[in-house]
């Protein structure tokens, strides 16, 4: 069975930091690409940031500078650095795993507010 859990979500000041993680299970982590998604309330789910097998990373130009994914591959784990955050940032975030199937974890709530 895969699982892809996020973890580290929860209330932040405008211009803080906080760090997602995503510990996935019942996949061989290190064939697929990773991936972290958002969605804001009202709005469609987007794309955010993107890792590869290789440890290529790609992120959205809304996060670009903000944001940094990076991944543990002796860990399953990948994670999602966010700094200087702002109100816009709040939403929901879900890991991705990607490759022939893709699979999803539950999402965490980010909260961005004073």
């Amino acid at each position: 069975q895969v699982r892809l859990v996020e973890s580290g979500g929860g209330l932040v000041q405008p211009g803080g930091s906080m760090s997602l993680s995503c510990a996935a299970s019942g996949i061989i982590f290190e064939l697929y690409t990773m991936n972290w998604h958002r969605q804001a309330p009202g709005k469609q789910r987007e794309w955010v940031a993107s890792i590869t097998r290789g440890g290529t990373t790609n992120v959205a130009d809304f996060v670009k500078g903000r944001f940094t994914i990076s991944r543990d591959d002796a860990k399953n784990t990948v994670y999602l650095q966010m700094n200087s955050l702002n109100p816009e940032d709040t939403a929901v975030y879900y890991c991705q795993a990607s490759r022939r199937t893709n699979y999803w974890g539950q999402g965490t709530q980010v909260t961005v507010s004073s």
